[in-house]
């Protein structure tokens, strides 16, 4: 099964479209992150450690925990990492695929 990663928690924020792309997991607790970031860090690491072509991050939350969880999912996953990213429109999550070395090509 698939996992959503939400990177932060964001209290008020309603989870459940996202549930349509796997199991929801939060990453990290509401708040900025401390200035310190090698205890998030860890926490990342940690929680990321199985990141793979199935899952995805949602991108919510602080912007260094943003930055932080992408480049760990992307460590992880030799450089690929799938977003959802939120389209007002029609008011559900898309996918978005990243791939740092290349290897998605646009059709």
């Amino acid at each position: 099964m698939s996992n959503v990663y939400v990177v932060q928690e964001t209290p008020g924020r309603n989870l459940l479209p996202a549930t349509e792309y796997g199991e929801v997991r939060i990453l990290l607790p509401p708040g900025q992150i401390v200035f310190s970031s090698a205890p998030t860090v860890r926490r990342l690491r940690a929680a990321l450690r199985n990141f793979n072509d199935d899952d995805y991050l949602l991108l919510m939350g602080d912007p260094v925990a943003i930055g932080a969880a992408s480049a760990v999912a992307s460590h992880y996953n030799q450089g690929r990492i799938k977003m959802l990213k939120w389209d007002r429109q029609y008011a559900r999550y898309v996918p978005v695929e990243i791939d740092l070395h290349g290897r998605i090509t646009d059709e």
